[in-house]
């Protein structure tokens, strides 16, 4: 039987967690889920955002159902114990070097995206998000009394950027798989004109891409990749980029769309092992009042049954009862305009499940 780690985390975690599990269940399916606390919900429990019995239970599990960590309460601790580290641990644990970040705008939504509709009609964009490495992870790090520079002698921080052949062989590899599955296009995201660290993605890019002939790649400097997902959206199909600017890039391409609340995400590993969380974060200060949207995390559900559990047909489901509600109006808070139907939390949950349910979804 395959086995699902729950971890909720902090602010809205809990309730759209919480609905996600309401569908999964709803799909009569053979799992076995555990929750466990994580985030500054594992500091109050366990003294430290990632447990040792939290991250045994991810190490053992096939996938990882995430809710998100943070709130602003933990920002005076010391940086090894903020809510934030559980998540970069359990990356670094699992090898999870793999992000999917899709950015798709569902027909009913394209009025509540900030640019014109003509703009972001049909948008259906994956941006692949190297996720171990880069300056997250680089090291040395730190802080000192600066020896030279500008200023010698003051204080200084650093971080260091950096990324090996493997790193960036494996996940253009990814990109291009992705893309021979879509539109056959993948823009790699550098800026090899002034870091060595990305001249090197791009040389390593480029050779990979040469082992498929039949996917068209393109490279673009972040800064242009920024103006361009603003200016002219639908010339991208897959983006593939490093750590720090697919972090950047992603939350951008997610405004597209008209709310990060409804866009999932998928990091994946080397087995296919995956954590599976909304794009979105734990927005404490609205945690508790049941007006989170929790589609983003209803249809990180699907990614997880679809790349790690090996059920495409339940994720078809999940995904066309997501745009059947749609469809029918309801729309929480962040994506409720004139003409439709205001539904919190739970609501919007219940209404996925009486779609899935009531057999009228099966496929996509």
């Amino acid at each position: 039987m395959k086995k699902i780690a729950v971890l909720p985390g902090d602010g809205i975690g809990p309730e759209i967690v919480a609905e996600a599990v309401k569908v999964l269940n709803a799909l009569e399916l053979e799992f076995d889920m555990e929750a466990a606390p994580v985030g500054g919900a594992a500091y109050e429990s366990h003294g430290h955002p990632l447990p040792e019995s939290t991250l045994k239970l991810a190490q053992e599990a096939d996938a990882i159902l995430f809710g998100a960590v943070g709130d602003w309460k933990y920002d005076k601790l010391e940086r090894a114990l903020r809510p934030e580290q559980a998540i970069l641990g359990l990356r670094k644990h699992l090898g999870l070097f793999a992000n999917f970040r899709p950015a798709i705008c569902y027909e009913q939504l394209t009025h509540a995206s900030s640019l014109k509709p003509e703009l972001i009609a049909g948008l259906d964009i994956l941006i692949i998000r190297e996720l171990t490495g880069d300056i997250y992870f680089g090291q040395p790090r730190g802080r000192r009394t600066a020896p030279d520079g500008h200023f010698p002698g003051a204080e200084e921080a650093f971080d260091t950027m950096r990324y090996s052949r493997p790193e960036i062989e494996r996940i253009a590899h990814i990109a291009f798989q992705a893309a021979r599955k879509r539109s056959q296009r993948v823009t790699s995201v550098d800026k090899s004109n002034v870091l060595e660290t990305f001249q090197l993605w791009k040389d390593v890019v480029t050779e990979v891409g040469q082992q498929y002939p039949d996917v068209a790649l393109d490279h673009m400097y972040v800064d242009n990749a920024a103006m361009q997902l603003v200016r002219a959206p639908k010339k991208f199909d897959v983006v593939v980029t490093g750590n720090m600017f697919g972090d950047i890039l992603s939350d951008e391409a997610a405004m597209l769309t008209g709310s990060i609340g409804m866009l999932p995400s998928a990091s994946l590993n080397e087995r296919g092992q995956g954590l599976y969380e909304p794009s979105h974060g734990s927005a404490p200060d609205i945690a508790g009042q049941g007006i989170a949207n929790p589609l983003a995390t209803i249809l990180s559900a699907a990614m997880m049954l679809r790349f790690s559990l090996d059920q495409p047909q339940a994720a078809d489901r999940i995904e066309s009862a997501v745009q059947h509600v749609l469809a029918q109006g309801l729309r929480t808070a962040d994506i409720h305009s004139d003409g439709t139907t205001k539904v919190g939390t739970r609501e919007m949950g219940d209404a996925v499940v009486a779609a899935i349910t009531t057999k009228t979804i099966t496929k996509g």
